[in-house]
């Protein structure tokens, strides 16, 4: 359920079939947009599909590495074709987080990590925003992360992935802007999701250091995008608005 108007707007979220992702396509497609859902595993592709669909939605899922440069250009034209022309709302959610010391990071880890985080948005707001900037209207969210501003060991190639991307963030808010599309991050703290799920105890004790003392829902993390992406921030832009616990407060 969501509290904000998306009719006539197509929305296209990477990382949708699952976690953050998942809860994004799911508000949108409430609140009346056309959503595209972009993942690697089709069958949770098709049940999130499915899900908007029997809600009285409109969604599509569409299979995709992001790390495959050809196939995040190839994205770009099939989320406009599925949009009748225009894509209104870009939400840059996938990421890859592999943690672990710098020393133990292999090259080819560098390249994914920064192909899928900071590759992949780069290249679909470098194909998506022009149209929206044609148009004078559009909104990009971007999901960072807070280990991009609290240094933590063991993370400093994920934290680093989502710094370049928060910096993005504030650089094409000043580029797109003038032009009436609105881009802003969400940064989450400590999130209970399928992914995180890996990190066992480590996430409840990395969420103990919040002064919320626990962690985030997939919800409470995708609330913020969609009102980031929502008319009701119209005079948002650049910002990185923190969903993390109050970790940044301490």
């Amino acid at each position: 359920m969501t509290l904000y108007d998306f009719t006539g707007q197509t929305a296209l979220v990477t990382g949708g079939t699952s976690g953050i992702g998942r809860e994004v396509a799911l508000q949108l497609g409430a609140g009346g947009a056309r959503v595209v859902v972009i993942g690697r595993d089709a069958e949770r592709g098709a049940a999130v599909v499915k899900t908007i669909v029997q809600a009285g939605g409109l969604a599509d899922f569409v299979p995709v590495d992001l790390a495959d440069a050809a196939a995040v250009a190839h994205l770009a034209d099939e989320a406009a074709r599925l949009g009748d022309g225009h894509v209104d709302v870009l939400v840059n959610n996938a990421g890859v987080f592999p943690f672990g010391p710098t020393a133990d990071v292999d090259l080819n880890t560098f390249d994914d990590v920064m192909a899928v985080n900071v590759r992949a948005p780069f290249a679909l707001v470098s194909a998506l925003a022009p149209a929206m900037v044609e148009r004078g209207r559009g909104s990009i969210v971007n999901v960072s992360t807070m280990v991009a501003t609290v240094g933590m060991s063991g993370m400093a190639l994920y934290g680093a992935s989502k710094a370049a991307l928060q910096l993005l963030t504030k650089a094409w808010a000043a580029e797109f802007g003038p032009s009436g599309v609105r881009v802003n991050a969400v940064s989450p703290g400590p999130t209970r999701t399928e992914g995180t799920a890996a990190m066992g105890e480590g996430l409840d004790e990395l969420a103990a250091t919040t002064p919320a003392g626990r962690a985030s829902t997939p919800v409470e993390v995708a609330n913020a995008i969609v009102f980031l992406a929502s008319s009701a921030a119209s005079n948002v832009h650049g910002v990185t608005l923190p969903v993390d616990g109050g970790r940044l407060a301490v």
